[in-house]
């Protein structure tokens, strides 16, 4: 197959094998899907890529959808027709470009880029006739993002990005961004468009008041980050954050002007269990479950255990096991590289069972599969390529 179609999300179903290119082809029942596999409820992704696009609406916020999560541009695609999305944020370069390949007109990179030949990349991204934003964290940065883009004609658009407290990238002092804005805005090939404050740290944590009060500290923070820039003649054009946790802070704080929510699209299991202002668990109202791993039962020659085929190289288990969809007569208690061990006490499961799996995190678990199989009422509908597969670097 032609790599670009497959990065463009452009497949000809009729080059692909069963068994070997792809785990199911459209038409197919989803008893017949090969396993195991990510499953996409289409309705389920609808609904939710809808919802959010109407709070965004509501609200007055843009909505960049977070490609990180599902690294497909035919997702991507649908967030932007169902959801509004303004466009896409992505963490490394090489996602970036499956983006602008695939079309998609305003990509933000919501990290910072060092290596000479990365820049060189995303100096020529805008060439594809999207709109690059990156962000920057260290005023050193900004000469060779600027030499970079004047070697290729192109523009950079720079977020300063602040650490409002994961701790991770980004400056702390209200000094740093706008000496950093100012040094961006007088750059050649460069301009100064805003600030990155993402509290990546808070989405996972239980409570809504607890996510409530790191966000409110973020939200200060902003609010004095910008009333400097303001000052200095640098009032930033878009201030963009905001997670599947945290969305509806950063829509109330009067100072966020876009969003970069990605795993309310999907859910997992741990984003599932956070719980909402009324302490429900997202999961059971705010958002439902539109991806799933589909596992086959290999094994029951242990009476009280079903052995099935989604091990450690089906799924990352960096934030806890999958949990059965729909099911609590058994429960998914262990995996190895090839197997997953399923508590089955009464032996209700059945050899070539199929049973939907919950990711405990969707973003790592869709990075180890190359297609999405679109399902509703059981039927496959579409396949699509986890587009920017494998782009980390």
């Amino acid at each position: 197959m032609n790599m670009e179609a497959k990065i463009a999300g452009n497949v000809k179903h009729s080059d692909l094998e069963v068994g070997y290119d792809v785990p199911a082809l459209p038409g197919m029942r989803e008893d017949e899907i090969q396993t195991p596999c990510l499953i996409l409820d289409l309705d389920a992704l609808e609904r939710n890529i809808t919802k959010m696009g109407d709070y965004a609406k509501a609200h007055g916020m843009r909505h960049r959808a977070h490609g990180k999560m599902h690294k497909s541009v035919d997702v991507l695609r649908l967030q932007e027709k169902l959801g509004g999305a303004v466009g896409v944020c992505c963490q490394k370069v090489s996602e970036a470009e499956v983006f602008a390949r695939g079309g998609i007109k305003d990509i933000l990179v919501s990290n910072q880029v060092r290596d000479p030949a990365k820049i060189d990349r995303l100096a020529r991204l805008p060439n594809y006739g999207s709109r690059v934003i990156v962000c920057v964290d260290d005023i050193a940065n900004v000469a060779d993002l600027s030499a970079a883009a004047a070697k290729h004609g192109t523009v950079l658009e720079c977020f300063v990005e602040i650490d409002c407290g994961a701790g991770r990238c980004g400056v702390k002092t209200v000094g740093e961004v706008v000496a950093i804005a100012k040094a961006i805005a007088a750059a050649p090939h460069l301009k100064f468009t805003g600030i990155q404050a993402y509290q990546g740290a808070m989405q996972h944590i239980d409570g809504y008041e607890d996510r409530k009060a790191k966000l409110d500290a973020a939200i200060a923070q902003v609010k004095e980050a910008v009333a400097a820039l303001e000052v200095a003649g640098l009032a930033p054009e878009l201030v963009s954050g905001g997670g599947t946790g945290s969305y509806y802070f950063e829509s109330g704080s009067g100072v966020y002007n876009e969003l970069q929510c990605g795993s309310y699209a999907f859910m997992d299991a741990d984003y599932g269990r956070i719980l909402d202002r009324d302490g429900k668990r997202i999961d059971k109202g705010e958002w439902e479950n539109a991806l799933f791993i589909l596992t086959s039962v290999m094994s029951h020659a242990k009476p009280d255990k079903a052995i099935c085929d989604a091990g450690l190289k089906a799924q990352s288990i960096d934030s806890g096991l999958p949990f059965i969809y729909g099911r609590d007569d058994v429960k998914y208690v262990k995996c190895s590289d090839e197997h997953g061990v399923i508590d089955d006490p009464e032996g209700v499961l059945a050899v070539n069972d199929k049973l939907r799996l919950v990711p405990g995190h969707c973003d790592p678990t869709c990075n180890v599969h190359d297609w999405y199989v679109g399902v509703r009422n059981g039927v496959v509908e579409t396949l699509w390529p986890v587009s920017a597969r494998g782009k980390a670097y």
